[in-house]
């Protein structure tokens, strides 16, 4: 069969798919990964949700290891990525997995887990997933959005990567089967900071398929930084070449929406202990450098860059906080000029601490005597001992050293708890002083318990959820998204404070919520009227 024939075909099966289609859906596709379509996707949700549109986030495929918690259809807790939670919030629904039915995170080596419908389904190389899995996680993918169109008025789908990648167009979940699936118009965001901007959107334009070039109703350019007068012939000539409307110029503005995926991470700082205006405190590896505080009144928390990091958004509500710089360490990084460590997530805890071990981390932590926080991997790191650890290159060993601040040891298991939680808050530790109820979640394999023969004087068990130990210094827990809670935060951060023998500044952490500021990101910079969107997806009066 012809790739004609071949795009015929399967514009007639979608076509069937479609029929019973209720809400109508745009897709925000884009030349590369991290051009932009997560902030888009959610600020278009939240200006929908503004003018009174019931509207839905969906993504049928994505890959990241920042995930979060989600009801599955069979009202069990499931997994989805971080950005489809974040613009379910921007959307004011709850989330569901039917906004990710299918969730890819790597594992290390070329392989990932495999999440349909918000559960694990398989550890699987690329090709082991397109051979054995991807027919299930189409009509996964198909069913959610049959779903999600029929609940509400209108969906806003975020593609992944490129949508012109031609190597994978017959099996590109994300992009070209759900454009067809879900009878989507298109947008396609072009990111103008890396350059070639222009060439980007003429190529990826030239390479879509006749039935998606079809679809697309505009494109926009984002993170532009100066005056957008003088783009003003490039886009008379591309549209003039393609017939595709320039429908936006975002300017460069992040409106602080939590980051999708390892592209968002930041590189590693320098890790010199430098505080001055050319040290480590203003580099590429700092979050929470930009909020006006000096970098002598500011403190430093390390977190070391793990190969295999997740969920490092567990992060972000501290780098929000006046004066607090959250530096992402290499390995082999002296914690001279820190003054706290949270180890974040791992996808792959016991490869993670080998690699820590290896660079001299695991020491270096040992001999550090400001607070630490692990959560969840972090959290398995820091016990004495993980058990039951399969893990390529240790050999036959079962039993692996921790780091050895907590006295716990790890149990891993093919079962995995996945869960929405809510736990008292016992304020001991890193995070003394702190009362109430915090709300987080659970995505982990693993159980972790007390050595019997672990001292009790100082020693608090469950201060932070479910099998969380702390002493006087160290924190261990398993819930993520703790330092969203206020009082966790608060009392966190004015730990390291106190550690760092600095007084907090006074101000708040957030001047506006990052839901509104996306949503006004579009409003004022994209055209919905020129897309012919204004109809498709509600009043823009």
């Amino acid at each position: 069969m012809s790739d004609a024939d071949a795009t015929a075909a399967d514009g007639g099966a979608d076509e069937t798919e479609a029929a019973d289609r209720d809400a109508d859906t745009v897709l925000i596709a884009g030349t590369a990964s991290h051009v932009g379509k997560s902030t888009l996707a959610a600020g278009l949700c939240r200006l929908l949700a503004r003018r009174g549109v019931s509207v839905a986030p969906y993504k049928a495929q994505n890959m990241s290891n920042n995930a979060r918690v989600a009801l599955a259809p069979d009202g069990e807790w499931g997994e989805i990525g971080v950005s489809q939670r974040v613009q379910a919030r921007a959307a004011e629904v709850p989330a569901t997995t039917d906004m990710n039915p299918v969730l890819l995170k790597p594992r290390g080596g070329g392989e990932c887990q495999v999440i349909v419908d918000g559960e694990a389904v398989a550890n699987a190389p690329a090709s082991a997933y397109y051979d054995e899995h991807w027919d299930d996680a189409r009509a996964a993918a198909v069913a959610a959005h049959e779903r999600l169109a029929a609940d509400h008025d209108a969906v806003v789908a975020e593609g992944a990567g490129s949508i012109a990648e031609i190597n994978l167009r017959d099996r590109d979940l994300a992009n070209v089967e759900c454009a067809r699936f879900a009878d989507a118009a298109v947008l396609i965001a072009v990111d103008i900071e890396r350059g070639g901007a222009f060439a980007s959107l003429y190529g990826t334009l030239e390479l879509l398929p006749d039935d998606l070039r079809e679809r697309v109703r505009g494109a926009v350019i984002t993170k532009f930084r100066g005056d957008p007068t003088l783009l003003e012939p490039g886009i008379e000539e591309i549209e003039e070449r393609t017939g595709v409307p320039i429908v936006g110029v975002v300017p460069h503005d992040d409106p602080g929406l939590p980051a999708e995926d390892s592209l968002s991470l930041p590189e590693a700082a320098t890790g010199d202990g430098d505080r001055g205006d050319g040290g480590t405190g203003r580099d590429a590896g700092v979050l929470g450098a930009d909020d006006g505080v000096s970098e002598e009144a500011a403190v430093r928390i390390g977190v070391p860059r793990l190969p295999r990091i997740s969920n490092f958004t567990d992060l972000e509500p501290l780098a929000r906080e006046p004066g607090v710089r959250v530096a992402y360490l290499p390995l082999d990084a002296a914690l001279d000029g820190v003054d706290a460590v949270v180890l974040p997530g791992s996808k792959n805890t016991v490869d993670d601490l080998l690699a820590l071990r290896e660079a001299g981390f695991d020491a270096a932590l040992r001999a550090f005597d400001g607070p630490v926080v692990g959560v969840c991997g972090g959290y398995q790191i820091l016990g004495e001992r993980l058990v039951d650890a399969d893990v390529e290159g240790v050999g036959d060993r079962e039993t692996v050293p921790g780091v050895g601040l907590l006295p716990v040891e790890t149990e891993f298991s093919a079962e995995k708890r996945v869960e929405r939680v809510t736990c008292a808050v016992d304020g001991v530790g890193p995070i003394a002083g702190a009362e109430g109820r915090a709300t987080g979640y659970e995505i982990r394999a693993g159980r972790t318990r007390l050595l019997d023969d672990a001292a009790s004087g100082d020693l608090t068990t469950e201060p932070l959820g479910a099998e969380s130990v702390a002493t006087d210094r160290v924190l261990g827990t398993y819930l993520h998204g703790l330092f969203e809670t206020a009082v966790v935060r608060d009392a966190f951060v004015e730990r390291v404070f106190a550690s760092g023998g600095r007084t907090r500044p006074d101000g708040a952490a957030t001047d506006r919520s990052p839901y509104e500021r996306a949503a006004d990101l579009v409003a004022d910079n994209v055209d919905l009227a020129a897309a012919g969107l204004d109809g498709l997806l509600g009043s823009t009066e």
